[in-house]
C-alpha cells in the first residue's frame, strides 16, 4: 500500500467538543476568560453612525451651510458687493411678514419650529443652489443647440425654471412627510411647510433680482422712481410677495391631502404629483406673463395669480377650523373619563376663548407680580398645547396612524395636563362661559292664549344649558397657592378666591374605573 493511500485512509482529525451548559454550571464555563485587556475580539460597530440623530442632525446643518455658502458666493459675484447688501436689505422686508402669517395660520397644531428653520433654509440655500445651476445649464444648453439666445431665455423661464425651481422646493415638503411623519397629519401642515420653503427660495431669488437691478441703475446712472430697482421692489416686494409661496403651497396641499386619509399608496403617490404638476403649471404661467405683451403680467396678475390667492387663503382658514373641530371631536371622551371639566372642551375648541384663558390667566394671578402673571399664562398655553396634541393623538389611533407607544405617549400627555389643571381649569372655564353663552330666544305666543306659559317651559327644557364654571367674584384675584389638591403641581392652585372645589366626574370605563391621577395614594 503506498503512501499516498495511507494518507487517505488515515482517519479525520478529531472535532473539539462544544461545552454543554447543563454539563457544568456557567462559572466553570466562563471562569477561564482572559482578562479585558488580553481579548482578542472587538464588538464591530457597522452603521452604529449612520442612526445617531445627532449625526443626521449634524449633517443636514453642514450640508445646507455649505450650500449657503456656496449660493452667497454665487450672488455676490454676480451682483457684486453693493448690489448684494442692496439686494438683501430690501429682500429681507417681506420675510417676517410671510413668515408670521403661515406661523398664525398653524395655531392649532403647531409644528416644531425645527421643521419650519429646515423648510426655510432649504429653499434659502439648497433649493436656490439647485435653481441657478440647473437653469444656467439648461438655459446655455438650449441656446447652443439651437442657436437662438433669446429663445432660450424664454424657453428656460417659461419651461426649465418652474420645472427645476418647483421640484426643488418640493423636495423640502417631500422629506418632512417622509422623515418626519408624526408632525405631518393634514392640509394646514403641507400649507405652512411649503410656505417656509417658498419663503426662503424667494428670498435668495429677491436678492439676484433686486441686486442686477442696482447693477445696472449704477451703469446707466438712473436714479429715483424711474430706476430698475423701484421698479423691481415694486413688481416683487409689493404687488407678488406670494407668488412662490402661492406655487409651492399647490404642492404642500397634494402632500397635505395624502397625510390627512388613509394610507393608500396611490393616494399617497397621485396627490403630492397632482399638486407639484399643479404648482409647475401656475408657475410657467406667471414667468410666461411676458411673452403676452405689455399688458400680460397685468392680464396674469388680476385674471390667475389674485384668485388663486384668495382661494387658497381660503381654503387655509377652512382647514385650520376643520382641524380644530376635528381636534374637538377628541375632548368630550377626556371630560367624560375625568381627565378636562365639563366646560374645557368648549373652550379648547376656540381659539378665541383660547387666548381669553391666556390673558384672564395673566389677570388672575398677575395683581401683584408681573412675573407670576406671565408664568400663569404660559401654563395655560401649555395646557392648551398639550390637550391639542392629545386630541391629535387619539384622532390619529382612531385612524390607525400611530404606533405601539400609544398608551405610554397618552399617559405623559395627560400628566402633563395633570401638573398644569389647577392654573388652567378655571381660565378655560370662566373663558367657555364667557364665548359659549346661551342664546334665549323669546317663544312665539300661543294663538289662542292660553298656551304661552307651556310654550315658554317647553323652551327652557330643551334650551342648551350654559356650562358650570367655578365662581370667579368681579375683581378678585386669588392668591397662588404652592401646591394642589392630591399631587403636587408646580404651578400652584389656580382656583380663584373663595370658588368651591370643583366636583370631578367619575372615571370613564376605559380606564377600568381607576384614574390614578384623580385618586392617589396617600
Amino acid at each position: 500500500m503506498s503512501a499516498g493511500s495511507e494518507h487517505h485512509l488515515q482517519p479525520p482529525h478529531p472535532q473539539p467538543a462544544v461545552p454543554v451548559l447543563e454539563e457544568r454550571r456557567i462559572g466553570e464555563i466562563l471562569g477561564a476568560v482572559p482578562e479585558r485587556g488580553q481579548w482578542r475580539y472587538r464588538p464591530r460597530r457597522v452603521g452604529l453612525i449612520w442612526r445617531s440623530r445627532a449625526f443626521r442632525a449634524g449633517a443636514v446643518i453642514v450640508t445646507l451651510a455649505i450650500c449657503g455658502l456656496l449660493i452667497l458666493a454665487l450672488v455676490r459675484e454676480e451682483t457684486g458687493t453693493e448690489g448684494f447688501l442692496v439686494g438683501l436689505g430690501l429682500a429681507v422686508l417681506p420675510v417676517p411678514l410671510l413668515m408670521t402669517a403661515f406661523r398664525w395660520l398653524d395655531r392649532v397644531e403647531p409644528a416644531p419650529w425645527r421643521n419650519l428653520l429646515f423648510s426655510f433654509a432649504w429653499g434659502s440655500c439648497a433649493a436656490a443652489l439647485v435653481a441657478i445651476i440647473a437653469n444656467s445649464f439648461a438655459t446655455h444648453w438650449i441656446a447652443v443647440a439651437t442657436a437662438d439666445p433669446t429663445g432660450a431665455d424664454t424657453l428656460g423661464a417659461t419651461v426649465v425654471a418652474p420645472i427645476v425651481e418647483e421640484s426643488a422646493k418640493g423636495a423640502a415638503v417631500l422629506m418632512i412627510f417622509l422623515f418626519r411623519r408624526r408632525e405631518f397629519s393634514g392640509i394646514v401642515d403641507g400649507i405652512v411647510v411649503a410656505g417656509f420653503t417658498a419663503t426662503g427660495f424667494a428670498f435668495t431669488e429677491n436678492i439676484l433680482y433686486l441686486g442686477n437691478a442696482f447693477g445696472e441703475d449704477r451703469q446707466l446712472g438712473t436714479v429715483g422712481i424711474a430706476s430698475l430697482t423701484v421698479g423691481t421692489f415694486f413688481v416683487r416686494i409689493v404687488l407678488s410677495p406670494f407668488a412662490h409661496p402661492v406655487f409651492t403651497v399647490l404642492t404642500g396641499i397634494g402632500f397635505g391631502f395624502a397625510a390627512a386619509g388613509r394610507r393608500r399608496r396611490v393616494r399617497r403617490v397621485v396627490l403630492p404629483l397632482l399638486g407639484l404638476v399643479l404648482a409647475m403649471s401656475m408657475h410657467a404661467l406667471w414667468n410666461g406673463s411676458a411673452v403676452l405683451g405689455p399688458y400680460g403680467f397685468y392680464l396674469v396678475y388680476g385674471v390667475v395669480m389674485m384668485p388663486a390667492f384668495g382661494l387658497l387663503t381660503w381654503l387655509a382658514l377652512w382647514s385650520r377650523r376643520r382641524e380644530l373641530r376635528t381636534l374637538a371631536a377628541e375632548f368630550p371622551a377626556y371630560a367624560v373619563a375625568g381627565w378636562l371639566t365639563p366646560a374645557e372642551p368648549l373652550a379648547l375648541a376656540s381659539m378665541r376663548a383660547r387666548g381669553m384663558a391666556r390673558d384672564l390667566a395673566r389677570h388672575w394671578h398677575g395683581g401683584a407680580d408681573r412675573a407670576r402673571g406671565r408664568a400663569a399664562a404660559r401654563a395655560v398655553a401649555e395646557y392648551e398645547s398639550f390637550a391639542t396634541s392629545l386630541a391629535a393623538l387619539r384622532r390619529d389611533a382612531r385612524r390607525g396612524t400611530v404606533g405601539v407607544d400609544f398608551a405610554a405617549r397618552e399617559q405623559e400627555l395627560l400628566h402633563h395636563l395633570w401638573e398644569r389643571r389647577n392654573i388652567a381649569a378655571p381660565a378655560l372655564t370662566h373663558a367657555a362661559r364667557s364665548v359659549h353663552r346661551p342664546v334665549v330666544r323669546r317663544p312665539a305666543a300661543a294663538p289662542y292664549g292660553y298656551g304661552a306659559h307651556a310654550s315658554h317651559a317647553v323652551h327652557r327644557a330643551h334650551a342648551p344649558r350654559p356650562p358650570q364654571p367655578w365662581a370667579v367674584p368681579p375683581g378678585a384675584r386669588p392668591p397662588l397657592s404652592p401646591y394642589g389638591t392630591g399631587t403636587t403641581a408646580p404651578y400652584g392652585d389656580g382656583r380663584p378666591a373663595h370658588a368651591p372645589a370643583p366636583q370631578e366626574p367619575p372615571p370613564h370605563q376605559r380606564y377600568d374605573g381607576h384614574n390614578p391621577y384623580l385618586h392617589p395614594p396617600q
